[in-house]
Order: structure tokens, then C-alpha cells, then sequence
């Protein structure tokens, strides 16, 4: 289908609306800050329309791919491509980023650093944007960055570092190391732990690019060379799993999944963001992305890419649903279970590549994306909304909240009952089925440990998640409530800009639920017409003849029904009946120990910081004082001397004036040139 000019402006305003918005924050702030909050806000809004103009082009089959010179010296090239699984995305990130956008004039109302956070979010926004819509990986790089970028600076937004800012219990300690964090520290980790992906993935793409010598989807999948000669060199699956490592630690799966875990110090309209629009989503939308290309090179034996994939997700699952049952606190409960969604949309994007039918797994993964992204914005934020009233983050000092609370009591059940699979109208029943049935149809000789895994998590999802609505808005006010309205601060709902937004995004997911069915079929028919065109995958024309009523598979139907029964039972005996006392179950030995393992992260955070912090400084503080200054300088006092020096010549020249460092730097690129034209 061919596409004119208009479309590929709007394309190109996709990304670079948000960025044009972000520098002008500073200059709008110094006129007038109400108009600085607006002027935010209509420029998500301004990147969403220009998303949703390309709606009819992605629903036709059609795809807009643009470019312009950028490195002459490789052949490179600045390029867009909106085909429809760019369209998609596209849209979930800017609708929802403006519904967040929106929140925020609500949530951060008379915050004194507002132009850095309208900064940081508008920028944030860009970065994943810009992933989204980018023809190459070089580019898509850029955006990577700049969303680990906008992480860190939102995530340790308030770097005052506050008590009130933390997150975990104050004195609670695993294995000798705190478990409660502060701002800057989480931030911090956040940065390092993706950087640890981002160099895998980094190094995945050179790898390629050396044998490709171009960065472009378009290019890589029409002349397939480069990938016979990595294959030879056994180099292909190798280079996949480098780039799946970027995902890997950007969408927080196993093993780099602590970051996100204590990413919840920034305000909760971060949350919401990081979790349903953009980083943990940026992994997930790479594999979606690179997935197909590596599908299409299946003759040169890339399954065992797509088994890492599948699972990385399904030990995902499973491990961040059981810490997800023990945690106190609202927040952390509701990023638990972030990790564990995405290693189920993992799960389907893997097993799709090890499948009898790719497009099957594909659109799974991603149907449940999409469901995502709506239900967990809509619970970040009604979850922000009670930490707005109540002024804290546990559970056990909210209580009893829908009664002062409704609306948001209403609209957080409703996307609860998304996120644990309520049957048939909800959109996490159905995403979360055509999992489960892609993984039963897959042909795969382990599909059955998968499905198992699969059905446990959800099990897990629906008593974590009645176990949060019967905690926060059920039974008795809590002592902290109570003395809260002592002292005069009475419980109360927040203002419409707060709830409006999830209200919506919550409404949204039970809409889609109700015509989930036709909603599948449709999704999965445009990408079997995406994938046949760009990729040329094909799909089985005759009906799968394991699906049955509204085209379910029985016993990935069953198994989904089933789980919500079990989990959803015993949340609601627990926590919402009150028939039974869950302390009780706690004073058991072994329940007691299995709590704790799990209360303390299956004790991975210890050994990330033993074996990856405390450890080798420990080594490397024995090589300095015993062998370096001991040895080496022992050895040739002279070079002591010297390096003593050295020393000396450096820390002088430290001044921490900008004009300095300037001057330098200019008589260093002078005598540079002076010694090229010798």
C-alpha cells in the first residue's frame, strides 16, 4: 500500500514530539507553570493523535518506511518503519502515556521539582517511542538508552532520599544485607543492572552488524547471507541471545529482575509508566520485534534462541508470583506481579518460535501485552490514588477504603479481576488463555512442564491479587487510619484528574474481555497477514481442531478457569471473608520458613550483592594491599615516586571548573592537529 508525505511526518512526530516537548519544559516553566503542566500534557497528547492517524494504515495492511543519510562513512541510514505491530505498539504507549500524563497534574500537584519530572517523563516517553518505530537496531539502541536514562532520574526522583520515599521494611536485612531502599540507591541499581543487559545487547548487535554490515530490518531479512555465514561459524543463536540479554534485563526477567523490584521510590505515576507503557515493555517489544527475522532463518537452527526465551519467561513467572504472596506493600505487590505477566508474554513470544504455528504464540505474547499495559496503568495508579490518602505504602495500614473510597475501590477491582483471569470478560482471561493454548498446541516436547509452570503462576496471580483488593479495601480500618482521622486528615476519594484516568484504562480492559473472543481473532489475523507479508511466515489456512466453543482450546480453557476458582477462592476465604486467619497458617515451621525464603526474594537480592558487590571488592582490596602495594611498589620504589607524581599532576588539574576542563580539552584537539599536519 502506498503512503504519502503526511504519513511519514507523523511518523517521525511519533517520537520527536516528546523530546521537542522536554527542552522546551525549562523555557515554559520560566513563564508560567500552570501552562507548563498543560503544555506537558498536550505534547503526549500531540504524540498519541500522530500514533493514532496511522490506525487505518495498520488495520489495511499497509506500513509506512522512511529514511534519510545519516553515517555516510557505514552506508547508515536514519530510518522510521510503522508497520502494523509498530502501529500497535505505538498507540498503547502514547494513549496510555497521556492517560499517566494527565494523572500526574492530579498526583504531583504543588511538587517543587515538577519541570524535571515533566522533563524526564516527556523524555521517557521519546526514548520508548523512538524503540518502537525505528527501522534499525542502531537506533533502537538510542532509545534504549535514553529510556535507562529517564529510569534512573524518575526512579531516584526524589533523591532527598526520605524515609517516607522508601521502599521495603525499615531493619528488615536477608543474609546481612539491607532490604529496604532509598531513592538514589534504587535508581542507582536500576541504571547498572540494565547496563549489564544493554552491553549483551550491544554486543549482539555488532556481531551481526559485522557480517550483515547494515543495522536495518528491512535489510537483514532480504538478503539472509550474513546469517548462513554466523550459522557456519556457529555465531547466529549466540548473537540472538546477546540481543534477548538486552531484553532480558530492561523487561527485569531472571536472572536481572531485582532492579524493579525497588524501583518503586519514584512517584507512583512512574510506576505506572515504567510498568505499563515503557521500560519493562521496550524487552518485550524487542523479541516481538526480532523475533520473526530470527523465525524466518528457522532452517539454520535458531530454536534453541526461542527456548531461551520461553524459558527465561516461564522461571520468571513462577519466581516473582511466589514473592508476590508475602509482600506488605501495595506497590511492590502490583511490580511482582509486572515481572510476572512479562515472563508470561516471554513464555508466548519463545514458544512461538519452537511452534507448529508461529503466528499462534506470537499474537498471544503480544495480545497480552496490550492487556497489560491496560490493567497493571489502571492498578499503579489507583494504588498511587490510596497512597495519595492514606500517606503509605503497606497494606496492613489501609483497610475498609471502599467505603471512602468507591470509585477507586470500583475501577482497581475491575482491573484486578483482569490481572487475576476472571472468565470471559475480562482481557487478562483471554490474552492469558491464548498462552496457555499456544504453549498446549506447540508440538514442543516440554510444553508440558511450561503449561504446568503456567498454571501455577495464575494459581499464584489471582490469590496475590484478592489477597491486595481484600487487604487495601475490605474489613476493619486499619490503626493507621484510625489515627490519621484522629488527627483530622479524613479518608476521602481523590479528584476526577486522578481517578478519570484509570477509570478509563480499567473500563477499557473489561470492554475488551466482553468481545475477547473476536478481539483474538481479529489481532490474530492481522498479524498472519503482517507476518506472511514482511517475513513470509505462514500460518495453517485449516482450523486447529483442539479449539472448541468461542475457538478455546478446553484444557488451556479449563486450566484458566480452574486457576481463578483455586486462587481466587482462597484470596477471598483469607482476606476479603475473613474465615480465615492467614497468621495462623504463618505460626507452622515450615510455612514459617517458606514465607521468609520467600519474604526475603529466594535470598537473590544477597547474592547479587555478596557475589557481585561485597565479593569482589573484598578481592580486590587484597590485591591492592598485599600485592600492589606491597609487590609491585616494593619492587621499583622509583615507580612509586613517579606515580606519586603523576598523582599530584592530576589532582591539581581537577579543578571541577567547567572552563577548565574546556581549555584542556581545546589545546589537546590543537596539538592533535598540529601533529596530523606534521
Amino acid at each position: 500500500m502506498v503512503v504519502g508525505f503526511i504519513e511519514s511526518i507523523n511518523v517521525w512526530m511519533i517520537w520527536m514530539l516528546p523530546f521537542i516537548g522536554a527542552a522546551a519544559m525549562p523555557l515554559i516553566a520560566k513563564g508560567s507553570k500552570n501552562a507548563r503542566d498543560y503544555i506537558a500534557v498536550g505534547f503526549a497528547l500531540a504524540s498519541a493523535i500522530s500514533a493514532a492517524t496511522l490506525i487505518p494504515l495498520a488495520l489495511s495492511g499497509g506500513e509506512v518506511h522512511s529514511q534519510i543519510p545519516w553515517i555516510s562513512a557505514l552506508d547508515l541510514k536514519a530510518g522510521v518503519l510503522a508497520d502494523p505491530l509498530a502501529i500497535i505498539m505505538a498507540n498503547i504507549v502514547g494513549w496510555i502515556s497521556f492517560l499517566i500524563m494527565v494523572y500526574s497534574t492530579g498526583y504531583m500537584h504543588g511538587d517543587k521539582d515538577l519541570t524535571r519530572y515533566w522533563f524526564f517523563m516527556l523524555f521517557f516517553i521519546g526514548s520508548m517511542q523512538l524503540i518502537v518505530v525505528s527501522d534499525n537496531l542502531l537506533m533502537v539502541f538510542f532509545g534504549w538508552e535514553g529510556v535507562g536514562l529517564a529510569s534512573y532520574a524518575l526512579i531516584a526522583f526524589w533523591y532527598y532520599d526520605r524515609k517516607k520515599d522508601y521502599v521495603g521494611v525499615e531493619g528488615h536485612r536477608a543474609g546481612g544485607i539491607p532490604m529496604w531502599t532509598a531513592p538514589t540507591h534504587a535508581g542507582m541499581k536500576a541504571f547498572l543492572m540494565t547496563k549489564a543487559g544493554d552491553v549483551m545487547m550491544l554486543a549482539g548487535m555488532f556481531l551481526i552488524f559485522a557480517y550483515a554490515g547494515t543495522f536495518g530490518f528491512k535489510e537483514l531479512i532480504a538478503d539472509q547471507s550474513w546469517a548462513e555465514e554466523m550459522a557456519a561459524q556457529n555465531l547466529l543463536v549466540p548473537a540472538a541471545v546477546l540481543l534477548f540479554g538486552g531484553a532480558i534485563g530492561k523487561s527485569a526477567q531472571f536472572p536481572l529482575n531485582e532492579w524493579l523490584l525497588e524501583a518503586m521510590t519514584g512517584p507512583t505515576s512512574v510506576s505506572a509508566l515504567i510498568h505499563a507503557a515503557t521500560m519493562v515493555k521496550a524487552g518485550v517489544f524487542l523479541v516481538a520485534r526480532i523475533g520473526p527475522l530470527f523465525f524466518a532463518l528457522s532452517a539454520l537452527n535458531t530454536g534453541q534462541f526461542f527456548e531461551v526465551v520461553a524459558w527465561v519467561g516461564a522461571i520468571t513467572a513462577f519466581l516473582l508470583a511466589t514473592q508476590a504472596l508475602v509482600s506488605p506493600e501495595i506497590k511492590k505487590v502490583l511490580a511482582y506481579s509486572t515481572g510476572s505477566q512479562i515472563g508470561y508474554m516471554m513464555m508466548g513470544l519463545g514458544i512461538a518460535g519452537i511452534s507448529l504455528n508461529f503466528t499462534d504464540g506470537y499474537t498471544a505474547g503480544f495480545f497480552h501485552l496490550m492487556s497489560h499495559a491496560m490493567f497493571k496503568a489502571a492498578l499503579f495508579m489507583g494504588a498511587g490514588a490510596i497512597l495519595h490518602t492514606v500517606h503509605s505504602r503497606f497494606m496492613g495500614d489501609m483497610g475498609g477504603l471502599r467505603k471512602h473510597m468507591p470509585k477507586t475501590y470500583i475501577f482497581m477491582l475491575l482491573a484486578a479481576l483482569s490481572l487475576a483471569g476472571a472468565p470471559l470478560f475480562t482481557s487478562g482471561f483471554w490474552s492469558k488463555d491464548a498462552i496457555f493454548a499456544a504453549v498446549l498446541e506447540s508440538g514442543y516436547q516440554y510444553s508440558w512442564a511450561l503449561f504446568a509452570m503456567a498454571a501455577i503462576v495464575a494459581i499464584m496471580t489471582a490469590f496475590y491479587t484478592f489477597r491486595m483488593i481484600g487487604m487495601a479495601f475490605f474489613g476493619n480500618k486499619s490503626k493507621h487510619v484510625e489515627k490519621m482521622e484522629h488527627e483530622g486528615h479524613h479518608v476521602h476519594e481523590v479528584g476526577a484528574r486522578m481517578w478519570a484516568p484509570f477509570a478509563i484504562l480499567a473500563v477499557a480492559s473489561i470492554a475488551v474481555g466482553v468481545v475477547g473472543f473476536m478481539f483474538e481473532e481479529q489481532l490474530h489475523h492481522l498479524f498472519t497477514e503482517y507476518l506472511q507479508h514482511s517475513f513470509n511466515i505462514s500460518a495453517p489456512h485449516e482450523a486447529n481442531p483442539e479449539r472448541g466453543f468461542l475457538n478455546l482450546n478446553p484444557t488451556a480453557a479449563i486450566a484458566s478457569v480452574g486457576a481463578f476458582g483455586i486462587g481466587g477462592a482462597l484470596g477471598f476465604v483469607f482476606y476479603i471473608a475473613k474465615k480465615a486467619d492467614p497468621e495462623a497458617i504463618g505460626r507452622n515451621i515450615v510455612t514459617r520458613g517458606i514465607w521468609k525464603f520467600l519474604y526475603n526474594r529466594w535470598y537473590l537480592n544477597t547474592a547479587l550483592y555478596w557475589g557481585g558487590v561485597i565479593g569482589p571488592m573484598a578481592i580486590y582490596r587484597f590485591i591492592w594491599r598485599y600485592f600492589e602495594s606491597t609487590v609491585i611498589d616494593g619492587i621499583n620504589p622509583g615507580f612509586q615516586g613517579a606515580m606519586a607524581g603523576m598523582s599530584k599532576v592530576v589532582k591539581a588539574s581537577q579543578t571541577g571548573i567547567t572552563q577548565t576542563y574546556l581549555f584542556v580539552f581545546g589545546v589537546g584537539i590543537m596539538i592533535v592537529v598540529m601533529l596530523l599536519l606534521l
